[in-house]
């Protein structure tokens, strides 16, 4: 922990290792701004040279702190890539927690908790929490600040006014408390108004220099990404009003400003699977008062599950009331000179998943788990039987309804092209394997070259020896356990078998959206 007296320039010298030591003075807690977007890929965003997506704000955060270019979600689906975000913990040590929809389990405590009870910080957020699940009544990331609102500028987009709200609290908040304030925009989940980003932000197709080999290049894709360029937009334009009223108020230089997403855009062979475009996310971190040298660029790998760490070290929670978190601070990262890899250890993360939306018998999932180290991807599913993003009856409901995904369908349908298909919904194998230095789409599964069969192996013998110590049900033969966990909604419980039965109509399924583009439905039938 650290200690109420800083030093000097604030640096954490048992860290950094440096012996001169300047005379003390007191420095206030840091306050905490986590702004996290919803559904958003890395690279799509200013800072990293993505021409298509114009985000001033995450750009400032990077420029004036740090950029980090490996930073991965464990698990790319809403509601387990947020449970690792307040616990600290991976998907696969937190029971229904590691499930999307889920029920948050009593016994795990989110930091956002424990903050309010154990400090004297004031917590509150705007948008989007820790969803889906069922939090039981709990405040799982503070007080909700959602009363302001704003004529939404397109259909789709949130008209939670996330600025006023975050003012809102500010003036809440009581005098001399440092604050932690969780901004989780809507924005860029679906739906999109079709076309948006050609009608209101001027945007054209041809701004876009390539299309993920695993989607159709056509018009219809292009202004689809186009559409969420758009809404990232719009996140990114709350962002920057709030960092300019921080500064206003005089709170900008002892504010941790940490920008992320919670797990790739929702477009097909992205959220809700394990490959870059998935688990891959943006992440900028901005704090005048205390980054020792901005302007890095920061190669590490960093996991969502270290966020948590972090934060007991910045506000001096001692002895945490929570279950222990597998993350590690990155407090040694800001607080050290060094650009590209500053640690050598953290040279790879560990990825997973289990059950996602609905749409396969007996409310299966499709459990997978994964090590990401030094760009080789290795990627274990223990039911390669069962289809990936749900079964082609219900509609492959574990990926989001878009033109794009109609696109992929429809050629399949009319027998005119299987390849987008085959990459997208297809069954896969027991293992993949992929060098995402070489390969960042992930479209040349290595697993059977002989050149990369040592490789595999060790990186399989680390990731199931991790797995165990981490106490992962599926090591010790009680992996289904998953399966069994109830979604948190009534509706969807038993969904396959009731949807089969003419029980549920293809209306329920509200987030496999259908956009003002499409004519016909997403089902296949």
């Amino acid at each position: 922990m650290i200690s109420k007296k800083f030093t000097g320039s604030f640096v954490l010298l048992s860290l950094v290792g440096v012996s001169c030591v300047p005379a003390e003075k007191e420095i206030n807690p840091p306050n905490i701004l986590f702004a996290i977007s919803d559904d958003q890929s890395f690279p799509h965003a200013g800072a990293y040279g993505c021409d298509w997506v114009k985000t001033p704000a995450f750009d400032r955060v990077a420029e004036e702190g740090l950029l980090f270019t490996n930073c991965y979600t464990p698990n790319a689906k809403c509601a387990p890539s947020r449970s690792a975000i307040i616990t600290g913990r991976n998907s696969w040590q937190l029971e229904e927690a590691g499930n999307h929809v889920s029920i948050f389990p009593a016994k795990y405590n989110s930091f956002c908790e424990v903050l309010e009870r154990q400090t004297n910080y004031f917590v509150g957020f705007t948008g989007k929490g820790v969803e889906p699940v069922n939090p039981q009544g709990r405040l799982l990331t503070g007080k909700a600040y959602n009363n302001m609102l704003l004529k939404p500028i397109g259909k789709g987009i949130s008209p939670k006014d996330y600025t006023e709200n975050f003012k809102q609290f500010i003036l809440e908040k009581p005098a001399g408390k440092p604050f932690f304030f969780w901004y989780g925009g809507h924005e860029p989940h679906r739906e999109y108004q079709y076309g948006i980003g050609a009608e209101k932000a001027g945007k054209s197709i041809s701004d876009i220099d390539s299309v993920p080999g695993f989607w159709p290049d056509n018009e219809v894709v292009r202004n689809d990404m186009l559409d969420y360029a758009f809404e990232i937009e719009h996140f990114d334009n709350h962002l920057g009003k709030m960092i300019a009223y921080l500064e206003e108020i005089g709170e900008l230089d002892n504010t941790i400003i940490l920008v992320t997403a919670d797990n790739g855009m929702p477009f097909p062979r992205c959220k809700g699977i394990e490959y870059e475009y998935s688990n891959h996310l943006p992440l900028a971190i901005m704090w005048p008062e205390g980054i020792e040298k901005p302007g890095r660029k920061i190669s590490d790998y960093i996991s969502f599950i270290d966020f948590v760490p972090t934060f007991i070290d910045l506000t001096e929670i001692e002895n945490p009331d929570m279950q222990p978190v597998q993350g590690k601070s990155l407090l040694p990262i800001l607080k050290s000179d060094k650009e590209g890899q500053v640690i050598p250890e953290r040279n790879y993360v560990l990825l997973g998943q289990e059950r996602h939306d609905v749409g396969r018998p007996n409310d299966e999932g499709y459990p997978v788990r994964s090590i990401l180290k030094e760009g080789l991807l290795y990627v274990h599913n223990f039911k390669p039987d069962r289809w990936p993003m749900c079964n082609p009856e219900t509609g492959y409901l574990n990926t989001d309804g878009s033109p794009t995904k109609t696109q992929i369908l429809d050629l399949r349908r009319n027998n005119d092209d299987w390849y987008f298909w085959n990459l997208c919904f297809a069954t896969k194998g027991s293992e993949e394997l992929y060098n995402v230095k070489e390969d960042s789409e992930c479209l040349n599964n290595l697993i059977d070259n002989p050149d990369y069969q040592e490789q595999k192996n060790k990186l399989k013998d680390q990731l199931f020896r991790e797995l165990k110590e981490q106490k992962d049900p599926r090591m010790f033969g009680n992996g289904d356990v998953f399966d069994h966990y109830l979604y948190a909604h009534e509706a969807q419980r038993n969904f396959y078998n009731r949807y089969m039965n003419g029980e549920i109509k293809d209306d329920v399924t509200s987030w496999v959206n259908k956009s003002d583009y499409e004519t016909k439905p997403v089902i296949v039938k």
